[in-house]
C-alpha cells in the first residue's frame, strides 16, 4: 500500500503492533526495509517505558545503517496504559526521533480498570452535586474524567518539544459530543484529535483551526504590545484586559498555527 498508492503532500504514519506481541519486530523490519521513502513516522502503541522506545529506535537505526537509508523516520507514541502514563515523561524524552504523544483512551480505560465502556466522552456517574437549594433540589454537574491524563500527557509532550494529540471518540453519531471533547483537549494544549470515521475529519479541523475572531484578537494583542514597548511599557490593557509579554507568546502560538494551516 505504501509503495503502490500516491500520498501527495501527506504525512504518512504507520501504527505497528505493540512490543507486547511477537508481530512488532517484523512490522518494523518489513515496513522500514521495503517502504522507507514513503514513511514519515512509526506509531508505537502501548508505549510503557523509555526502553520500549529505545528498542524500536535500535531496530530502525540498524536498518537505516545496513541499507544506507538517508531519510529520518520519526516516532509517535500512544500513551494508553497505566504504566505508560506513569512513565510518560521518560517516554517523551527517550529518543530524538520522538515527534508526538497520543492519548489512547480505550486501552487506558481497560488498563486502569475504570468503570466505563465508552471510548472517550463523559460518564454519567462522574459528577458532583451542588448544595441543596431551599426547596431541596440539587443541580448535577458532570465532570471530565479525561482531564487529568490528557493534562499529564500535554505537559510531558510540551516539556520535550513534542506534539500532544487527543485520541478517539467512539460514538461516530454524536458530532456535538466529539466537538465538545475536542474543544476541551484544545484548551488543555492538544494540537489535534483522532478521527476514526470520515465524518469526524471536518469536525476536528474546525476545532483545531484558529477562528477569524481568534486571529483578529491575536493580531490586536501583538499590535497593542508593540505600541506599549515603543513607549517603554511591559504591560497594557486591551478591551479592559491586562496583556503583557506572556500575551505576545500566546498570540504568536495562535498566529503560527494559523500560518501553518494556511500554508498547507
Amino acid at each position: 500500500m505504501l509503495n503502490d498508492l500516491d500520498w501527495p503532500s501527506k504525512t504518512v504514519s504507520v501504527r505497528i503492533n505493540g512490543l507486547d506481541t511477537y508481530y512488532c519486530y517484523r512490522d518494523v523490519i518489513d515496513i522500514v526495509e521495503q517502504a522507507v521513502e514513503k514513511l514519515d513516522f512509526i506509531m508505537i502503541p502501548k508505549a510503557g517505558t523509555a526502553s520500549d522506545i529505545y528498542a524500536i529506535d535500535m531496530l530502525v537505526t540498524q536498518i537505516e545503517a545496513a541499507k544506507g537509508f538517508k531519510s529520518r523516520i520519526g516516532f509517535e507514541m500512544i500513551i494508553e496504559t497505566a504504566l505508560g502514563m506513569q512513565n510518560v515523561n521518560e517516554i517523551a524524552a527517550a529518543s530524538p526521533r520522538n515527534e508526538s504523544l497520543h492519548f489512547g483512551v480505550a486501552d487506558y480505560v481497560a488498563s486502569t480498570k475504570a468503570r466505563t465502556t465508552n471510548i472517550g466522552g463523559p460518564n454519567e456517574d462522574y459528577y458532583v452535586l451542588t448544595d441543596p437549594l431551599e426547596n431541596g433540589e440539587r443541580d448535577v454537574h458532570w465532570g471530565d474524567i479525561w482531564h487529568y491524563p490528557i493534562t499529564q500527557m500535554v505537559i510531558a509532550a510540551r516539556a520535550n518539544g513534542l506534539r500532544p494529540i487527543d485520541g478517539p471518540f467512539g460514538d461516530i453519531r454524536d458530532a456535538d459530543g466529539y466537538i465538545a471533547q475536542a474543544k476541551r483537549a484544545a484548551v488543555l494544549g492538544c494540537e489535534g484529535k483522532w478521527a476514526i470515521h470520515p465524518s469526524q475529519i471536518d469536525l476536528s479541523n474546525d476545532v483545531f483551526s484558529p477562528s477569524v475572531e481568534a486571529i483578529a484578537q491575536a493580531e490586536a494583542i501583538l499590535d497593542a504590545m508593540e505600541e506599549a514597548q515603543k513607549q517603554g511599557r511591559g504591560a497594557v490593557t486591551l478591551n479592559g484586559k491586562l496583556i503583557d509579554i506572556a500575551s505576545i507568546k500566546q498570540a504568536k502560538v495562535l498566529m503560527d498555527t494559523a500560518a501553518q494551516i494556511a500554508a498547507h
